[in-house]
């Protein structure tokens, strides 16, 4: 992290990486947190929900959102699942998961679970649907 050689280098030298540029750790932006209470499974759908329906209690304990947090928001205005969006803002799994937690406990975000497998059609309804279109 610190310049060439382990020199000590100027004041603020620490967080910078000669080829990467200013460093910020994963646990700054979750404030050393490293989990949520609830999982977010992977493939989890995340959607922004409007603030504006929301009641006055709100108002009694403000929040002002970090900017990860308002780039996930703006990213999940259209549906996202959580890989997508530690993808999109090539942040680790699990920070993403923590800043997830945050949204979620404010109310500002809607998960959407993925369907569980039982209720897929089966492999015999699949191929009769096929053969009803070839059918046509």
């Amino acid at each position: 992290m610190s310049r060439t050689g382990g020199e000590p280098g100027p004041p603020g030298a620490a967080w910078l990486d000669d080829e990467a540029g200013p460093v910020v750790r994963p646990y700054a932006l979750t404030g050393g947190r490293t989990r949520h209470e609830g999982e977010f499974d992977l493939v989890a759908l995340i959607l922004t929900r409007d603030p504006a329906g929301e009641d006055g209690a709100a108002a009694t304990r403000p929040w002002v959102p970090d900017p990860e947090h308002e780039m996930i928001l703006e990213l999940c205005r259209t549906p996202l699942s959580v890989v997508e969006i530690a993808s999109e803002l090539e942040l680790p799994l699990g920070v993403v998961r923590v800043l997830l937690g945050d949204l979620l406990d404010r109310s500002r975000i809607e998960v959407r679970r993925p369907a569980p497998v039982a209720l897929f059609p089966g492999e015999r309804v699949l191929k009769d649907v096929i053969d009803g279109i070839r059918a046509l």
